[in-house]
């Protein structure tokens, strides 16, 4: 989650006239807060990476579409989806335990 906070921004400062330039710098900084306290042992930081890359991904779809296969949105949504993935199990791992 860190790493694409991290890669949000520099998408930002790559094309910052890009339509939804800002709103990747605002995801790109939420991503980055998020990542650092997944390492908190702390519950609501799971939620936060199950919830915010969902809406950030399906605000990105809905606006632009599908990207190109080699892109780096492509490769910001793959990570979103390994992040979503990641989170649901520890979430689920936390609960039957």
């Amino acid at each position: 989650m860190l790493i694409t906070g991290v890669l949000h921004v520099m998408q930002y400062f790559k094309a910052p006239d890009d339509p939804g330039s800002i709103g990747t710098l605002v995801f790109g900084f939420i991503y980055s807060i998020t990542g650092l306290l997944l390492f908190t042992k702390k519950l609501y930081p799971l939620y936060l990476g199950l919830i915010l890359p969902l809406i950030g991904m399906t605000i990105y779809l809905i606006k632009f579409g599908f990207p190109d296969l080699i892109s780096i949105m492509s490769l910001l949504l793959l990570i979103d989806v390994i992040v979503i993935i990641s989170c649901a199990y520890l979430l689920f791992k936390r609960k039957s335990t």
